[in-house]
């Protein structure tokens, strides 16, 4: 019985979907549309004057977590549009094997000189083919759309976005005690010119009329017989 049930239940599935319209389409003739953020490789910019916007400042190369860039600096040296001296780079590699597209280098670029393009699909042959030469990547600039944004629209969006810093709260142990339990706060030079003075006095010396009555008590004490006479202590 259980078998019919399972076996009516696969059959009312397929038919169910059976009208449905498709979720998959005819590759490569057909594309679906992609979401606006998506991005799937780089590109390297020139400036309005036809200059690289690289600057070979390794930034790029420092923060990839997963370290696929890798740049030779020029220094610096004049620029064949401006005449000034500035940064450049002999040779920039970035490889799309290892990549985990955190677009952190694009963040961090001072000069906006690396983008993330919107290419749909980035199919090779070989994982040779998935390395990016600095060729490759001036390349792209004309070749493949560029993505919704870049390293400066993306710091902006984080500052906008970052909470304000909360108001620090004092330590417990230094936290100050309520109106009832502080004391009073006295000051030592007044609190000793309010003290009562107390005035010592030398002692009395005794006079003759103590000593003369010290004398006859004594006197007046019965003897004690077994001390010889003398009278008792």
């Amino acid at each position: 019985m259980r078998y019919f049930l399972d076996a009516f239940g696969s059959l009312k599935t397929s038919f169910t979907n059976l009208m449905r319209r498709p979720t998959t389409v005819q590759f490569p003739t057909e594309k679906r549309v992609r979401a606006e953020r998506y991005r799937s490789s780089f590109a390297l910019l020139h400036d309005e004057a036809g200059d690289e916007l690289c600057i070979g400042c390794l930034q790029c190369e420092r923060i990839c977590p997963s370290q696929v860039i890798a740049i030779k600096a020029a220094g610096k040296k004049e620029s064949p549009v401006t005449g000034k001296k500035r940064g450049y780079a002999d040779d920039f590699i970035l490889d799309l094997n290892a990549c985990i597209y955190c677009e952190l280098c694009v963040q961090v670029c001072p000069t906006d000189a690396i983008v993330m393009t919107r290419e749909p699909e980035v199919p090779a042959y070989g994982r040779e083919d998935l390395v990016l030469t600095m060729a490759k990547l001036y390349a792209n600039e004309k070749s493949k759309p560029r993505a919704w944004s870049d390293g400066t629209k993306l710091m902006e969006m984080q500052e906008k976005n970052k909470p304000a810093d909360a108001p620090k709260k004092p330590h417990a142990a230094h936290a100050e005690k309520p109106a009832a339990e502080a004391k009073p706060v006295v000051d030592s030079k007044t609190a000793t010119d309010n003290a009562p003075r107390i005035e010592s006095k030398p002692a009395d010396a005794p006079t003759a009329a103590n000593a003369g009555s010290i004398s006859i008590s004594e006197a007046a004490k019965p003897a004690d017989p077994a001390s010889g006479g003398a009278p008792s202590a």
